[in-house]
């Protein structure tokens, strides 16, 4: 019996081109190609869209908690199919669950988790993001001061053992505490190693580059600035042709004009890619969270701590991208590449995620013309659809 499926009645747009009149087909979760709607095999299941766009699921990085629930007061795997659940509403087919810096024993746990959530494939997720607690003190942002401290041996092994184990893992870690010589380890384990929460200098910045490191995390936020005598980690982001960089595109973040400079000036196969550094609120209308004993509270569009300090963001991905479009004026095409394909590549999965090409796992999102989640798809099956509304966001 065929588990052919053949989606249609929608632009698709399969991570490079735009394909109207035409069919997305889908076998056994993976794409097979895409076809005129004249061609659909006979024997396919049509799924019909009635109209819209579909384009490639979103994929992101950095994600702290969603649905009611942050990463790092609830590592276990329960936690991560909530997370995963919440984030599929707004479209996001694969994430990282990150935990953000704290004791030795929640990173254990954490991996743990991350180990239970692969085993059980829990739909959406793709590996782990520990952004910590290997951070400079002079950029800790939200992060807990009292639990950032320099990567020792132990700490070196169980992340490199983790690397082996997951199917990925992002270490975000600060060029000046971490040297070159643990960063060129932690790659040879096969992590993916980025640079944040750092004020390194720009020669700082290009050593853990020549050593592996291979992204930035959130660009401009937590990390020394671009000046005029001393470039800093975002001069060297920005010098290096090849490193990837995520961004929070909500407007408060990171100024649209700095976002639109850094666009222009990022050229070459590394790009700068989306990420919502969402914490718990994602997905419901949660007014205050805890994170390792502080509040914050919810409010214009933002997370802060007491003291005013951001504390990851009130963000979805389909907010972020139509932020790209309708604020920072990219074309479309290059918003959704943003949120699939650069993030992918970011993290060496672009073979099978972030397009919809032959053979790509068939992930993918359903977008009105307007350019609203429809619904969402993880793997040929449907993981949430309008009918459920999401809750608004406060």
């Amino acid at each position: 019996m065929s588990d052919l499926k053949a989606f249609c009645g929608a632009r698709v747009f399969d991570g490079e081109a735009w394909h109207d009149g035409a069919a997305l087909l889908v076998e056994f979760g993976y794409v097979t190609s895409i076809v005129a709607s004249a061609e659909i095999p006979a024997h396919a299941e049509r799924v019909e869209l009635g109209g819209g766009m579909l384009v490639p699921g979103f994929i992101d990085l950095q994600v702290n908690g969603g649905g009611g629930v942050l990463f790092n007061n609830a590592p276990n795997v329960d936690a991560i199919r909530t997370i995963c659940a919440a984030h599929a509403q707004f479209g996001t087919t694969a994430l990282l669950p990150t935990l953000i810096t704290d004791t030795a024993e929640i990173n254990e746990k954490a991996i743990a988790a991350g180990l239970a959530a692969e085993a059980e494939r829990v739909p959406g997720f793709i590996g782990l993001h520990l952004e910590g607690p290997h951070l400079a003190l002079a950029r800790k942002g939200t992060h807990d001061p009292a639990l950032i401290r320099p990567m020792d041996g132990t700490d070196l092994d169980r992340l490199c053992q983790a690397a082996q184990a997951l199917p990925n893992l992002l270490c975000t870690v600060a060029a000046e505490t971490v040297p070159p010589e643990q960063i060129a380890r932690l790659v040879s384990a096969g992590a993916v190693v980025s640079i944040g929460h750092s004020d390194a200098s720009y020669d700082q910045a290009m050593a853990a580059f020549d050593a592996g490191a291979s992204m930035a995390t959130h660009l401009f936020n937590a990390m020394s600035q671009l000046g005029n005598r001393e470039p800093g980690l975002v001069g060297a982001v920005l010098d290096r042709p090849e490193v990837h960089a995520g961004l929070i595109a909500d407007g408060i973040h990171v100024h649209a004009a700095s976002m639109g400079a850094a666009l222009r000036a990022k050229r070459g196969p590394g790009h700068i890619f989306l990420v919502t550094d969402a914490m718990s609120q994602t997905g419901t209308d949660l007014r205050t969270i805890e994170l390792n004993g502080r509040t914050i509270t919810r409010a214009g569009g933002a997370l802060r701590l007491a003291d005013g300090t951001l504390a990851g963001a009130d963000l979805d991905m389909i907010d972020a991208v139509n932020y790209m479009i309708d604020t920072i004026g990219l074309e479309p095409d290059e918003a959704f590449r943003m949120a699939s394909l650069y993030p992918a590549r970011a993290i060496g999965a672009d073979e099978r995620l972030g397009h919809l090409r032959p053979a790509a796992e068939a992930s993918f999102v359903h977008l009105s013309d307007a350019r609203q989640v429809r619904s969402t798809w993880i793997a040929g099956e449907q993981v949430w659809c309008r009918e459920l509304e999401p809750t608004s966001r406060a």
